[in-house]
């Protein structure tokens, strides 16, 4: 157990690149993001509280709808990035060895 993971003897690890500057950005694009998606359900919802002229429930359900259909896709590209940036992230790493695992008729296959 000890040995559990096998470093490929002579690998170069490659330098962080872009993925780590993604993967840190990721918490405040999601924040910001998401506030920004929500900005027009939520005024609509305090234009009466902010004095203006109360607006049709019609309206307010039709925006309500379209501001979480946009969340959705916005937090979905997100989760997509942050995938990609991660395993890029991991292929960037040191290189592992498997154990080996001897075949009997590697070299001769037995003819049937």
């Amino acid at each position: 157990m000890a040995n559990l993971f096998n470093k490929l003897p002579g690998f170069a690890k490659t330098p962080a690149g872009m993925e780590r500057k993604i993967l840190r950005l990721l918490p405040k694009v999601f924040l910001f993001g998401s506030l920004l998606v929500a900005i027009p359900s939520l005024s609509v919802r305090l234009a009466p509280v902010l004095g203006f002229d109360p607006v049709s429930f019609k309206l307010v359900s039709t925006i309500d709808i379209l501001s979480i259909g946009a969340m959705i896709v916005f937090w979905i590209s997100l989760v997509i990035i942050g995938n990609g940036a991660f395993v890029v992230m991991v292929m960037k790493g040191p290189a592992y060895v498997a154990d080996a695992y001897a075949l009997i008729d590697a070299e001769t296959p037995k003819n049937n």
